[in-house]
């Protein structure tokens, strides 16, 4: 689990930037070429079209993996950037979201995000469903062949945002925090619970009525 940072109430998340891409050629294995939406370009202008399963201009290869209503947008901290550039020499590609993220936030991280919290974000409402899993997708974009042991070691995971209501948003934010889940399950915690054996904790993450069913199962 990650270091607890102590901050006031957040009101207000920041945005650095907005990323998507389309499903295209990442590389290939042993089973043939490799085909993945995780490569992300920053976007570019003021506004853009949240919908429910996506944002506009995104898309996923492997629907039973990846997207769908719960994992429509994924949100990775910028405040992680310097640990992974200082600690694995690990800052990704210029112009892309080095995480395969849809939203770099900034001024929040997993301890301080509960499952079940509600964002405003322009015209559209999000809800935190889940924290990110990596598969060898990430191993495969990042070069790194053991990227994925690396990120579930940090515990630096980010989380998807399920789209109650859809909308315009704006590229450039803010997002505002419009309900913080009263039952305090943090992203952090329902990561944690994956590798740490801790059976009361698990009870408690999987009993949340807001938690994505396929991180449940």
């Amino acid at each position: 689990m990650i270091e607890t940072i102590e901050r006031p109430a957040i009101r207000t998340i920041g945005l650095r930037a907005v990323a998507v891409g389309m499903p295209s050629l990442l590389g290939a294995n042993r089973q043939g070429d490799v085909i993945s939406g995780i490569r992300k370009r920053i976007v570019a202008g003021d506004e853009i079209f949240v919908g429910r399963t996506d944002l506009a201009g995104d898309g996923q290869a492997d629907l039973s993996a990846h997207g769908g209503i719960d994992k429509a947008v994924y949100c990775y901290p910028f405040d992680h950037l310097a640990w992974w550039a200082a600690e694995h020499g690990y800052t990704g590609i210029a112009g892309e979201a080095p995480f395969g993220e849809n939203l770099s936030t900034t001024g929040i991280v997993e301890t301080e995000v509960n499952i079940g919290d509600l964002w405003r974000w322009g015209d559209a409402l999000l809800q935190v469903s889940q924290p990110r899993w990596p598969c060898y997708k990430l191993a495969m974009m990042s070069g790194r062949i053991d990227m994925v042991k690396r990120f579930v070691e940090a515990g630096r995971s980010g989380w998807y945002l399920r789209v109650l209501e859809e909308g315009v948003a704006p590229v450039a934010g803010p997002i505002e925090l419009v309900e913080r889940d009263p039952l305090g399950v943090t992203v952090d915690l329902a990561f944690a619970i994956k590798t740490n054996g801790d059976e009361a904790a698990r009870d408690r993450v999987y009993a949340h009525p807001a938690l994505a069913d396929a991180w449940r199962r």
